[in-house]
Order: structure tokens, then sequence, then C-alpha cells
């Protein structure tokens, strides 16, 4: 199977669980893995035979900058779901990275999912 990756896209939002996250917002860090055939593209170099990274790209801003979730795995859902969507999509894996309002020293906390298309 071949991938198309999307790495260390960031955008500003409001999810989170306690009220400064949802107030001053916060800056968010996603990587998407897209399981594709990418075969019939390589081909052909048309961009009509492959995933768009760029409307891959779109969506998830439009769920990020988007209304606020509590948990980040309810943003990784929305955006599983919406790439599971397109046409070609066999799986996705959706990374998403936050720096929340707490005291201690530390880089990110995150999460990961990974969803296939239901045959």
């Amino acid at each position: 199977m071949d991938r198309i990756l999307l790495e260390g896209m960031a955008f500003f939002g409001r999810h989170g669980v306690f009220p400064a996250e949802r107030e001053l917002g916060a800056r968010f860090v996603v990587d998407v893995e897209i399981d594709t055939d990418l075969t019939t593209a390589a081909q052909t170099d048309q961009l009509g035979d492959t995933v768009d990274y760029a409307h891959v790209h779109a969506l998830v801003k439009q769920i990020l900058e988007g209304p606020p979730c509590n948990l980040l795995e309810a943003v990784a859902e929305r955006i599983a779901i919406q790439v599971l969507s397109l046409s070609g999509v066999d799986q996705v894996k959706v990374r998403i990275q936050k720096r929340p309002p707490l005291d201690g020293e530390f880089r990110a906390f995150g999460i990961e999912i990974t969803r296939g298309r239901k045959r």
C-alpha cells in the first residue's frame, strides 16, 4: 500500500477541557497519513487520479479552526471521518499535538488514531 503524508500542519484552535484553552486558544500540530493506491497517479501524472493533499489540508484546517471539542480524540475522529470519505482512501492515521496551559516542562501532549474504510 502507498501512503500520502501531510506532516507538521499547524493551526490555531480553541479545543480543550480547561476554560483557558477555550478562551486563549492554542497552536495544534497535525500529521495525517493516508493509505491509498498511487499506481494510477504515478502512471498518468494527473491530480484527479490521486488524493489531493491541498484538499485534505483544507479539511483539517476547517476542523481545527472550527467549533471546539473537549478532547483531541474527538478532533482526530472528525478529521478521520472527513478524510475517509474521499475517494481512494483506504486508511488514515491522524496525529495531533498541543501544549495545554499546564505547569511543568513538556514539549507537547498528543494523540494518534488510525481508522480504515469499512467494507
